[in-house]
């Protein structure tokens, strides 16, 4: 029987730099659902990346003085450590500045220009900046984004526009015909009363203002829709339109692009529509998850404060508590399709009584008391008495009933139904009183039989709990001498064997003094903030130099008599510079505006006093001068007039 396949996505983010909790919401229980279709053995792709395009970054890049690219690389490696910090599994980290990823969003505006589902017109309507959202009038709340309420601009200009509004009877039908396509129902009452029925305006999908993004490709004045551009990932991520297709032919349709509910009307009406125009399957389902609030706002990707005296910075939260305390709140605690509320209060809170007090104190039980009183070996599995039967029955059932919650996407169900069996065997101890029945050797295969009860109880909850925490599962199955990469399949009672080395584990999640940790948070989240403010302070603020300071740079011209790329870099020039009656060796990351042959025979500004370097192993002996404009490309600065190489420029 074919391997069944599984693909799921997460939005791409865009790169802030300002990283909260909010934004691992989605990854991670994306993750879990990954992790868990792993272990029932299914081919799982799990996608998820960064939206790299548009006005924003193009502006917040101009604002600081670099390119786009340079100031998205760190934030994006930012992103990245984050995920590994989480222990995200994801099978490709897609960036819409990929080259692939530009070539296949060129070819699909073509397909869709040839096929006339795009034409050409004049737009006007008013458009967030934050959100790269295009509104009507009709549409605004109180004159402002309905989305996040801030203010709008009209906007008008000569763009494209995808027939949108031809598509609109077809997404009411896909709606009518595949009720699960759109999840919960909520959201779909509120795409078909809201945007639907209202009329669906057609779309326009190109800028010519925005220069940060994908030129198309019959009109290069011309620069796609940021959204256009980032919904595409989802199949350009496997190849379609591609030379090797063979992933996209493999995984797709996607079984779940999973999104919050603010991003819902992009997938489930533009994308589906999109889709339907080039002929393309649309998505199995479209899951619309509620927000995290902290402080009763929402935690907005663009919003870079966290509210008040809550520590959501993932990167200290796990430092502290460790990812799988922060995976497991975020997982547990939000009702899933529902929004839910971070507060320091209620991670500690779960902390201590679901992972340190009923799982960290089973195992810790457990382990202690074949310790104790088997000397480490496992004892043999008894004759079932009492309230052995149930204990059982409860634990070779839990994976029918996860798998349940699971096929729901409902990870706060499954975890529930994990820890009742946790609990559940917490209870049996208090029932059995296994320190009772050691003190009695004519029940000692009575205590071995218990103790193997909690062994395989403690096995099978570990097992189930791996999707979602990605440490602690394994410590306790080697603690247990069970294989820690087992699969779902074996969580079913009776797979330890008598006589297996038992380790005692402390404890897995020390309990936290909720009272003691508030204060200490509260003090680190003033701290971070007073950090961060005066961090921006610090940028805002223009250094000055003094002319001594200026007179230090020697600037002069000099004459391009040859020029080469450099073979390790796709950046590169290496260019042979005469400066008067001296010859220089110059490196410069030019190599995107200018090819060699163009910069022979140039005269150009040149720091000559610069400490030499090697870059790529090529020595480079001062740097040339260029402008950058707004849209991040580069000009080289050359004398208006003709000058001798070797001139001083002052």
């Amino acid at each position: 029987m074919e391997q069944k396949k599984y693909y799921i996505t997460t939005p791409i983010y865009y790169p802030s730099g300002n990283w909260h909790i909010g934004h691992c919401y989605t990854t991670v229980i994306c993750d879990a659902l990954a992790r868990f279709h792993k272990m029932l053995g299914e081919d799982v792709f799990f996608l998820t990346g960064t939206d790299e395009h548009g006005q924003k970054i193009e502006k917040e890049a101009a604002k600081r003085g670099v390119t786009p690219l340079q100031f998205i690389d760190p934030l994006v490696a930012q992103l990245k450590d984050m995920w590994k910090l989480l222990d995200i599994s994801y099978d490709r980290f897609i960036r819409t500045t990929d080259e692939d990823h530009v070539q296949c969003v060129q070819k699909i505006y073509q397909k869709l220009y040839e096929s006339g589902d795009i034409y050409k017109a004049e737009y006007a309507g008013w458009y967030c900046t934050p959100c790269e959202s295009m509104w009507t009038e009709a549409q605004l709340k109180g004159g402002k984004c309905p989305d996040c309420g801030r203010e709008v601009k009209l906007q008008k200009e000569e763009s494209y526009f995808f027939r949108l509004s031809k598509y609109a009877p077809k997404i009411l039908k896909l709606y009518e015909e595949n009720p699960e396509f759109l999840q919960p129902k909520s959201r779909v009452n509120e795409m078909v009363n809201n945007f639907l029925k209202a009329g669906l305006q057609d779309l326009c999908v190109s800028r010519t203002t925005v220069k940060w993004g994908v030129p198309l490709p019959f009109d290069r004045n011309h620069y796609a829709y940021v959204w256009i551009d980032a919904l595409s990932n989802y199949i350009s991520a496997l190849g379609y339109l591609s030379e090797d297709d063979s992933l996209f032919r493999k995984y797709w349709a996607a079984d779940l692009h999973l999104v919050g509910k603010e991003i819902v009307r992009f997938h489930a009406i533009i994308w589906p529509a999109i889709l339907m125009a080039l002929g393309v399957p649309v998505p199995k389902q479209v899951y619309g998850h509620g927000w995290l609030l902290i402080g009763g706002e929402k935690l907005s990707k663009s919003k870079s404060d966290a509210v008040k005296t809550e520590l959501a910075d993932p990167y200290e939260l796990v430092k502290r508590y460790g990812a799988d305390a922060v995976r497991y709140f975020l997982l547990r605690e939000i009702p899933f399709g529902s929004d839910g509320e971070y507060t320091n209060e209620k991670l500690l809170a779960r902390i201590n009584s679901d992972l340190a007090n009923d799982l960290g104190n089973l195992v810790s039980r457990t382990t202690a008391m074949i310790g104790q009183y088997f000397g480490g070996a496992l004892p043999a599995r008894g004759k079932e008495e009492g309230t052995d039967g149930e204990l059982i029955a409860t634990a070779n059932g839990l994976f029918a009933r996860v798998r349940s919650a699971m096929d729901r996407l409902n990870a706060p169900e499954a975890l529930s139904e994990i820890f009742a069996v946790v609990s559940r065997a917490n209870k049996y101890i208090d029932e059995t009183t296994p320190w009772i029945l050691a003190k009695d050797e004519g029940k000692r295969a009575r205590l071995g039989g218990v103790l193997y009860n909690l062994a395989e109880t403690v096995r099978i909850c570990a097992v189930m709990l791996k999707p979602f925490l990605t440490q602690a599962p394994a410590q306790i199955l080697r603690s247990l001498s069970y294989d820690e990469n087992a699969g779902l399949e074996s969580a079913v009672f009776g797979g330890l064997q008598a006589g297996a080395k038992i380790e005692k584990l402390p404890p897995i999640f020390p309990r936290i003094d909720i009272k003691k940790e508030l204060k200490e948070v509260e003090q680190l989240v003033l701290s971070l903030k007073k950090a961060q403010k005066q961090e921006g302070e610090k940028e805002q603020k223009i250094a000055q130099i003094s002319i001594e300071d200026f007179a230090k740079t020697q600037l002069q011209i000099g004459e391009i008599i040859a020029c080469e790329r450099v073979a390790k870099s796709e950046k590169l020039l290496h260019e042979t510079v005469k400066v008067g009656g001296e010859i220089r060796s110059v490196v410069s990351g030019i190599a995107k505006y200018y090819t060699p042959e163009e910069m022979v025979g140039k005269k150009v500004v040149l720091v000559t006093n610069l400490k030499p370097v090697k870059l790529c192993g090529v020595l480079s002996e001062g740097m040339i001068l260029c402008a950058e404009n707004a849209d991040g490309t580069l000009s080289l600065l050359s004398p208006e007039r003709d000058t001798e190489s070797g001139a001083k420029v002052r």
